[in-house]
């Protein structure tokens, strides 16, 4: 009996933003060494010229990450943003792995029931993607990415997260990726 995985349903609707979560390989930490880390940003870096968009929010946590983007053009495909994202971080991650540590692509191998093999640092589908136009649920979901790390025992404050915006936004650090403070809708809380 073939497996079937859950799809993702994406509404690439203007002036939506998107809060993006993408995982690991069977929740493996595969994020947590700064090579890793950093192909990610690169990934986005490259994402975000190529595809129009703003970054309002970001985090990068050992097994997953949290992107929180708002399409500045009427027609994108979120599906070509991601994989524009992921692909590069698999070739590089794969590459890196089979010159440096051949061992460890037993953990990111993907046996397949029809025999097939592939190598995957992302887990297979669509990941999680949630449109946003309302101001008060975009600031919840920017919390809501921020406090990833401290809920996780990672560091005490959000801001102490180098691998996330939450630094950018307390006025800390200007990197590792910028925010577009100027597209953002206005905080709704008092």
């Amino acid at each position: 009996m073939a497996t079937k995985h859950k799809r993702c349903k994406r509404y690439n609707d203007s002036g939506h933003a998107h809060e993006l979560t993408f995982s690991c390989f069977r929740g493996q930490p595969f994020l947590n060494g700064n090579h890793a880390r950093a192909w990610l940003v690169d990934a986005i870096r490259l994402a975000k010229k190529k595809h129009s968009f703003h970054v309002w929010a970001y985090v990068i946590m050992p097994e997953h990450a949290h992107l929180l983007i708002w399409p500045t053009s009427p027609i994108y495909d979120i599906s070509k943003i991601l994989a524009t994202v992921k692909l590069p971080v698999t070739r590089r991650a794969v590459n890196h792995v089979h010159k440096t540590a051949p061992s460890f692509l037993e953990r990111m191998r993907d046996k397949q029931p029809n025999g097939d093999s592939h190598f995957r640092f992302w887990q297979r589908g669509g990941g999680y993607d949630r449109n946003s136009i309302e101001p008060r649920t975009i600031w919840k979901q920017i919390d809501y990415i921020h406090f990833n790390p401290v809920r996780r025992g990672l560091c005490e404050r959000p801001e102490d997260w180098y691998w996330s915006s939450a630094g950018i936004y307390a006025g800390v650090r200007n990197e590792p990726i910028s925010v577009d403070f100027e597209s953002l809708p206005q905080s709704t809380s008092g």
